[in-house]
């Protein structure tokens, strides 16, 4: 981990996320509602500008570059020769099952349906559904900031 401060951290997080350095600029500092859009800007260039932000953000967008990576279409790859692999063994047809089930699931063609509840059966207050995708994206962005620093000790 660099020697941003929490700030600089949730802004290039929050850059990474949005591609916009203004609105990154919002999401991390205290911006009051009259404040001016050009000084939200400049104040986003100029931590664009800074070098050890600037690594922040490559590092970030290479970690999302090699999560991207990791796709359905490697996945289904890796599934399709595991399963290649079990129809070739005499007693294979399980592993095999499970491989196809595997690419069904990767691709949303099969889910698994389980009914969730909070204490005592309680309806959960917030559910992934509630979530907007900006938000889902900023919580995996946060626990991959997370699992680095940890990573990182």
């Amino acid at each position: 981990m660099s020697d941003l401060t929490a700030k600089q951290e949730a802004f290039a997080l929050a850059y990474v996320e949005t591609g916009n350095g203004s609105e990154a600029y919002r999401r991390a500092y205290e911006v009051r509602a009259d404040t001016k859009p050009e000084t939200i800007w400049s104040e986003a260039s100029r931590l664009l500008a800074n070098p050890t932000v600037a690594a922040r953000v490559k590092e970030l967008q290479q970690q999302a570059r090699d999560l991207a990576m990791v796709s359905i279409g490697t996945l289904t790859g890796e599934l399709e020769l595991a399963r290649v692999k079990a129809m070739g063994d005499e007693k294979g047809a399980s592993a095999a099952v499970s491989a196809i089930m595997g690419k069904a699931k990767l691709h949303g063609l099969l889910v698994e349906k389980a009914e969730v509840t909070g204490k005592g059966g309680a309806p959960l207050t917030s559910t992934v559904d509630d979530l907007s995708k900006n938000d889902i994206a900023r919580r995996v962005a946060f626990l991959l900031a997370q699992g680095l620093n940890s990573a990182a000790k």
